[in-house]
């Protein structure tokens, strides 16, 4: 996991993306937590930050994933078109988590 404090300053992802690179060595499912809550105000430099961390997750064949983002923060990363996911929401494509999937008569149940 990553914790990120603010306030961010310009050029700070800088030594991030190696650690992104890092994280995303140890983990098998390829995601890497940034735990958000401690950031700040959400402003452009955070979308950059956030954004520069996701291109390195995605050069390293992974993504970041964000805890306890500020509503404010997910309005603004919406805003600009800024895809990330977010800790206990379904994953795009999947099913939110209590959701049963129906199967035809006969089929094993997932």
């Amino acid at each position: 996991m990553l914790t990120l404090t603010g306030p961010v300053a310009r050029g700070q992802a800088a030594g991030l993306g190696d650690i992104v690179f890092a994280l995303l060595d140890g983990v098998d499912d390829g995601v890497v937590v940034c735990d958000v809550a401690g950031i700040g105000p959400p402003g452009l430099a955070v979308v950059d930050l956030l954004a520069r961390l996701q291109l390195a997750a995605r050069r390293a064949g992974g993504r970041i994933r964000l805890r306890a983002p500020d509503p404010a923060l997910r309005a603004l990363l919406h805003l600009v078109g800024l895809p990330v996911e977010v800790e206990g929401e379904a994953e795009e494509g999947e099913p939110a988590l209590g959701v049963e999937v129906e199967v035809e008569p006969g089929e094993a149940a997932l």
